[in-house]
């Protein structure tokens, strides 16, 4: 079983403010500091740090991409099937308030060139039951998915950032959906309880499993008759960026290395615990052995 992450790569430029940026306003940052991110990015280190072998495809700027490439490889990420493009690479603004929240512009460059014979290319190595990671930051994810499905990969889905192009892709391809109460709530088009939300969630999607993360609530995972709870493990928070990403890394991570839903979840929450004790995306994500010996 191999697991592929087709996703996004950008470099992460994040402003330390006193507050969000509102509409007209202008402010200084306290501070700016420049680190490896993006939804995809992140995931595939919180896999490979979570103890599984990691295959990468994606697409950076061939200018300004290298230091992503040299991160995945740092942490043992197979780059390969990772294009060198014209076009710069994504990146992403993120302001950081005192509290640790965050809003985050992003820029999609090289992360919007994805083109169908490279995706073909690189599902060209990957077979049936191998697990497939997307997130919603790259374009052609709906052919991804259509061609994924056909060979027998297992379709997990972040569908972050939300958007319109969301309602075009082939849902019901998907095995596991990892998202939030506001990405379920725009899914379903209603709001609700978490508890509703999941239920709401696996009666539109009866043949896949819902994990949904409920920030200080913890997560919710339902597969069929089985739900399973699971609390946060509350430390300072330094930077939430990145949380989520973690949390799905080391989920998917832990079943991939054959742990039970209850137990890849409580190492998931100890990882994300981690991570948001920390500044930084990428550079928060904890390693195995740190988690395992946490709390």
């Amino acid at each position: 079983m191999k697991i592929l992450n087709f996703g996004s790569l950008n470099i992460d430029y994040v402003y330390q403010v006193d507050h969000f940026v509102r509409e007209g306003e202008t402010i200084s940052s306290d501070s700016l500091e420049t680190f490896c991110g993006g939804k995809g990015l992140n995931q595939s280190l919180a896999l490979s740090k979570s103890g599984v072998k990691v295959w990468h495809a994606g697409a950076v700027g061939a200018q300004d991409g290298e230091i992503l490439t040299e991160e995945l490889e740092r942490f043992g990420v197979d780059t390969r099937n990772i294009k060198r493009l014209k076009n710069k690479t994504g990146h992403a603004i993120i302001q950081k308030s005192p509290k640790g929240q965050n809003g985050i512009l992003l820029f999609g460059g090289a992360n919007q060139d994805i083109t169908r014979d490279q995706v073909d290319h690189v599902l060209s190595e990957f077979g049936k039951g191998d697990f497939l990671i997307l997130q919603n930051e790259i374009n052609e994810v709906g052919y991804i998915m259509e061609q994924a499905y056909g060979k027998g990969l297992r379709i997990v889905l972040n569908p972050s950032p939300m958007n319109s192009r969301i309602w075009i892709y082939p849902l019901h391809f998907v095995e596991f959906f990892i998202l939030n109460e506001i990405e379920a709530e725009d899914i379903c088009q209603k709001s609700g309880s978490g508890e509703e939300l999941l239920n709401l969630l696996a009666e539109k999607f009866p043949k896949a499993k819902i994990l949904l993360t409920l920030g200080q609530d913890g997560s919710l995972y339902k597969d069929g008759s089985l739900v399973v709870k699971q609390a946060i493990y509350p430390v300072a928070v330094v930077d939430t960026t990145g949380a989520g990403d973690t949390f799905t890394g080391y989920f998917i991570g832990g079943l991939a290395l054959g742990e039970a839903p209850e137990q890849a979840l409580d190492h998931a929450a100890k990882a994300a615990s981690i991570a948001v004790s920390r500044a930084g995306a990428a550079p928060s994500i904890p390693m195995r052995d740190e988690v395992i010996k946490s709390y």
